[in-house]
């Protein structure tokens, strides 16, 4: 699945990269910002001139700049890799629906194949815009957070070990259970629009019959599906905040008093106000990363069944393929059934037509009669050969349709 859409990259595989390249560098700077800060905090304690300090500031002055350049390079080069690969999908999604049969998009069903090229690929590129970007830099803060506040804080910041398991925990039973809901939901999405395209097509059967009412019932109660699911869904991704917010405030005061109680026993020579102070901007750092690695997860388990549904319908083969040597002509407009049997589905139970002898000669004009559901169209449907006859053989001027 995830080779198939890697092939709509394409043209924008040096964007894609420069990415997470990008992300790398404003992280670091990012991670030295409370180190420097650290220092300064213990040059004024220890009773630094503004003279002695202005180095140390222009420093901290142009390593946040230099991560606000990186930053702001990443966005504009993530943007348009996501872009990019969303327009490349949907023209191959696209085409791909151009090479198929009607059986094709029988299986797959109209508002089905509009949801894939509409939601379905919306999904897909903002997760690819978050895989990108904030999956490679929630890690990576993550990662340089937790080393940096052990070498500033030592035993102090062991106390993210222990939040770090729970909040682990509470994210994948979230994921867990919200899961299988945005699978049913898409499922739904397709009816939604199946709803809508039957009331657009048909709107002057509806007006006719007065069915008016009834459509719109029809069409609230597949909104009101979708509505349900998705506020189970989002009632269940609204535990996510609290809990860690509970959690790394938590900590937090667990750290105040840790520390606190360390400078005062070790009258600051063990740990001083400055560590205290680059450990909470670090702690900031970590809850930031893993909240957005909590969006990532949420983003990623949606998108998962959208890519799913996407690459359904790129690696499925048409039914009728065109054959490599076309008929470009034939000698007359003659049309011949000989023993034609069709049926829309393999695993349907009565044939839509059964053993058909019909014979029709060039320039004879014929009616076929019949009531609603009777299979006139179908006929007609296998002379162009927009479906392949089940059995027997269908000919135009003496050739075989195939």
């Amino acid at each position: 699945m995830i080779k198939t859409l890697m092939g709509s990259i394409r043209d924008y595989m040096k964007v894609t990269v420069a990415t997470p390249l990008l992300v790398l560098g404003e992280v670091l700077c990012e991670m030295l910002i409370p180190f420097i800060t650290a220092n300064l905090i213990d040059a004024i304690k220890d009773g630094a001139t503004v003279a002695e300090m202005l180095p140390t500031a222009g420093f901290l002055v142009l390593i946040a700049l230099t991560s606000l350049a990186f930053g702001a390079a990443a966005g504009v080069t993530c943007s348009h890799a996501s872009c990019g690969f969303a327009k490349n999908l949907r023209h191959d999604l696209f085409y791909k629906i151009q090479t198929f049969s009607f059986a094709n998009i029988d299986e797959f069903s109209t508002s089905s194949l509009v949801t894939r090229l509409t939601t379905d690929i919306n999904n897909v590129q903002q997760a690819f815009m978050m895989i990108i970007r904030i999956a490679v830099r929630a890690p990576l803060v993550l990662i340089f957070a937790f080393t940096m506040a052990f070498i500033m804080g030592g035993s102090v910041a062991m106390v993210y070990l222990v939040i770090i398991p729970l909040l682990g925990f509470g994210l994948f039973f979230i994921i867990f259970k919200v899961r299988p809901i945005f699978s049913r939901v898409f499922h739904k999405y397709d009816a939604l629009n199946e709803s809508v395209e039957e009331n657009v097509t048909g709107m002057r059967v509806v007006k006719s019959y007065v069915r008016e009412d009834f459509e719109k019932e029809k069409f609230a109660t597949a909104a009101r599906d979708v509505q349900m699911d998705f506020t189970r869904a989002e009632k269940l991704l609204a535990f996510n905040n609290p809990m860690m917010n509970i959690c790394v405030n938590g900590a937090f005061v667990v750290i105040i008093y840790l520390g606190s109680k360390l400078i005062i026993t070790s009258q600051g020579t063990l740990f001083d106000v400055g560590q205290l102070s680059s450990i909470f901007t670090y702690g900031f750092q970590i809850l930031m990363s893993l909240m957005q690695l909590s969006m990532i997860f949420v983003m990623v388990t949606m998108a998962g069944e959208s890519a799913h549904r996407i690459t359904e319908v790129l690696a499925a083969e048409p039914t009728i393929a065109n054959p490599a040597e076309p008929v470009l002509e034939v000698a007359d407009g003659s049309i011949d059934f000989d023993h034609v049997s069709f049926k829309y589905s393999e695993h349907a139970k009565r044939q839509a037509l059964d053993d058909i002898d019909l014979h029709i000669t060039s320039g004879e004009t014929i009616g076929i009669i019949g009531g609603t559901g009777s299979a006139k169209s179908t006929l007609v449907n296998l002379i162009a050969r927009l479906y392949d006859a089940t059995e027997g053989t269908v000919r135009v001027g003496g050739m075989d349709v195939r």
